[in-house]
């Protein structure tokens, strides 16, 4: 090839990926718009937005709505916002994950490496229970959190998002143990190693992509869930229950600067997770699904 078509060549290729850029570029501002509309006018006044432009910049900008959001001195107002309740989140939502994930590593060990008569059909089983709707359940739970005394208590929320969660947690070990060597095992074996030996020294530490995947998963599922928290809350509901309380409570005028901040104020931890981890999920469902 000539210099010339070389040349070519290059500012062809330059001008291609300049052009990919500028369309990537262009559709995460349009995706991103809804959370910036949210952000500028969490920080304003409720003057600027009644009789101003939503997307222009705040004149006087203010955290007053942030703090209004999260907590405030009113009697008999406190319990429509969220501070009382973000603690709820946290206790149903780290039991929730550490389980769910515990028991869906298990359970994938299991049905890879100590197989036995049956262990498809209880896999195709588990996998079904993914695709089971939310509300076909809602009736038989809430009798069985009734029959064991665990209705409206966050224990009770726990259970529910473990037994939700087994098996999409269970699908996403099993397809990735399946590509671990079993010879391994079963050397292990031979050398006298026995069932919890084999998972804690050999299994799970090769599990680091694929358990990110599991609490990010579980994590971003069982903190925005809405259903659930609703119909089993009780007195115990989590932040998103809240959030909608907080929406629905407003009478008169609507204090849209206040539930555009509690709206960010509920998706925080979730976006934190998705930045500190994101860019592991994509890795941990590709690390299994090749075999060999």
């Amino acid at each position: 090839m000539s210099g010339g078509a070389q040349d070519q060549a290059v500012r062809t290729g330059r001008i291609a990926r300049t052009f990919i850029y500028v369309v990537l570029i262009y559709f995460a501002l349009f995706f991103l718009m809804p959370l910036f509309i949210m952000a500028i006018n969490s920080i304003k006044p409720l003057s600027e937005i009644t009789g101003g432009n939503m997307m222009s910049l705040p004149v006087n900008p203010t955290l007053a709505p942030w703090a209004s959001a999260w907590s405030t001195a009113q009697i008999g107002v406190e319990a429509t916002r969220l501070k009382p309740y973000f603690m709820n989140s946290i206790l149903m939502v780290v039991p929730a994950v550490a389980i769910s994930t515990v028991l869906g590593a298990l359970n994938g060990y299991v049905l890879t490496k100590w197989r036995f008569r049956g262990d498809t059909i209880v896999f195709g089983l588990m996998l079904f229970s993914c695709f089971i709707p939310f509300q076909i359940v809602l009736i038989p739970m809430a009798l069985v959190l009734g029959k064991l005394g665990l209705a409206g208590s966050v224990p009770g929320l726990i259970l529910v998002h473990v037994v939700y969660g087994i098996g999409f947690t269970t699908l996403y070990y099993r397809n990735y143990y399946a590509s671990f060597p079993t010879e391994l095992v079963r050397a292990a074996m031979m050398d006298g190693a026995g069932f919890f030996q084999i998972f804690w020294r050999i299994m799970l530490p090769v599990s680091g992509p694929i358990t990110v995947v599991s609490v990010i998963w579980q994590f971003t599922n069982i903190w925005n869930d809405f259903l659930f928290g609703a119909s089993f809350g009780g007195t115990s509901q989590p932040m998103t229950v809240a959030l909608n309380n907080l929406v629905q409570s407003s009478t008169g005028v609507k204090e849209y600067n206040v539930h555009f901040a509690g709206a960010i104020l509920a998706a925080l931890p979730t976006l934190f997770v998705y930045i500190v981890a994101g860019r592991y999920f994509v890795r941990g469902l590709m690390a299994g699904s090749v075999k060999g």
